[in-house]
């Protein structure tokens, strides 16, 4: 006799970048993080901040905690509240479903009760005004009222694909306005030490813009070159 599989899969976490690993990527643009890994790490232009951002500060930094729905069910979702860290960000998804909502606010607010600092989905979410009285960073696709199911299957802490990125418990998730990226968990420290150079040549540009800058060196070399055919 064949046996039901099981309603739940829950791998419990293994692995979790220290705090000052994840202090290292506190008020760093998502830009530069995606420019630190050659730029590898976003996802997709889809998947922006709720309301963009203008009534929840959509910023965010902490380890993954990866869930993974069916299409149209969050039952993984409203169990992920039980293995949720202080500090971790839920990275749900189902699937890229966009016929209900993948979430609400009263999932935010047992999310946060819980001690996440934000919420990624590739779904829509749904009770704006709820969510912004939570006050949950969250990520998602879009707003609407349609209901979702509980009812299974669900995965939490086994690697999903989602936004075209894999994740992973225990990666790096950097959120703000522009959207969010992925640092797995091995790459951390080689990102945090590329991040350095990245950061100080931002700030030189970031200079020599405000001083008149109109055409990078770089750009100057390569049209002072061969490179280059003018025509009239």
């Amino acid at each position: 006799m064949i046996e039901d599989p099981p309603l739940l899969r829950i791998r419990r976490p293994s692995r979790r970048p220290t705090e000052a690993q994840i202090a290292a990527f506190r008020d760093v643009p998502t830009s530069f993080v995606v420019d630190a890994m050659f730029g590898a790490g976003a996802m997709s232009s889809a998947i922006r901040p709720i309301g963009e951002s203008r009534d929840i500060d959509c910023r965010a930094v902490g380890p993954a905690l990866s869930v993974d729905n069916g299409p149209g069910d969050v039952l993984a979702t409203l169990a992920a509240p039980d293995v949720i860290q202080p500090g971790d960000i839920v990275v749900a998804t189902c699937d890229g479903y966009q016929g209900c909502a993948s979430a609400g606010d009263r999932v935010m607010g047992m999310t946060r009760n819980s001690g996440a600092v934000g919420f990624v989905t590739d779904g829509p979410v749904r009770d704006y005004a709820g969510i912004v009285a939570v006050g949950l960073p969250v990520w998602c696709t879009g707003l609407t009222p349609a209901s979702p199911f509980s009812s299974g299957p669900g995965r939490i802490g086994y690697p999903v694909q989602i936004a075209g990125q894999r994740v992973e418990t225990g990666d790096m998730v950097i959120a703000d306005f522009d959207g969010v990226v992925i640092v797995p968990f091995d790459q951390i420290d080689a990102v945090i030490y590329s991040l350095k150079k990245v950061t100080a040549q931002e700030i030189t540009l970031d200079t020599e813009v405000a001083n008149g800058l109109k055409v990078p060196a770089n750009i100057r070399d390569i049209l002072a070159s061969d490179r280059v055919r003018y025509e009239d």
